[in-house]
């Protein structure tokens, strides 16, 4: 048996924030302007996919439910919470897009291509595997 030190709070390395380039078009000094994305904890991941959940009856069982998450609801939340700059919470920014929400304003500031390529990269800095990126082209399409 090891010792479980090691597993203390104050002996695990931290967790570094991902500088990346989510658009071209947001330029500075002739350079795409880098976007800063940090992991989540498990349990801020739980809260997102709790907040995303729904209860749908299953078909001819009586009072039986099942919980359903809406993974594209869960993506945009999940890109939202991780985004460390620019603050997506920011007012000003948020009305110039003319968008109420961090996660709504995020799919409005990048295109489709660059919001799909954003969502990839907060996977892989959140060390989620391509298993979790085969159930987002599932909900897709």
């Amino acid at each position: 048996m090891g010792n479980l030190s090691i597993f203390l709070a104050e002996n695990a390395a931290p967790v570094q924030n991902v500088k990346y380039a989510a658009s071209a078009r947001f330029i500075e000094n002739g350079k795409p302007v880098e976007w800063e994305i940090r992991a989540i904890s498990g349990a801020e991941d739980e809260e997102l996919h709790r907040a995303c959940a729904t209860r749908v009856p299953l078909p001819g069982q009586k009072n039986r439910y099942q919980t359903e998450t809406d993974m594209t609801l869960y993506l945009g939340k999940l890109a939202a919470a991780c985004t460390v700059f620019p603050n997506l919470r920011d007012e000003e920014l948020q009305d110039s897009y003319h968008v109420r929400g961090a996660d709504e304003l995020l799919k409005t500031m990048l295109t489709s291509g660059e919001y799909a390529a954003y969502i990839v990269k907060v996977q892989d800095v959140c060390g989620f595997d391509l298993a979790l990126e085969s159930e987002i082209e599932e909900a897709k399409n």
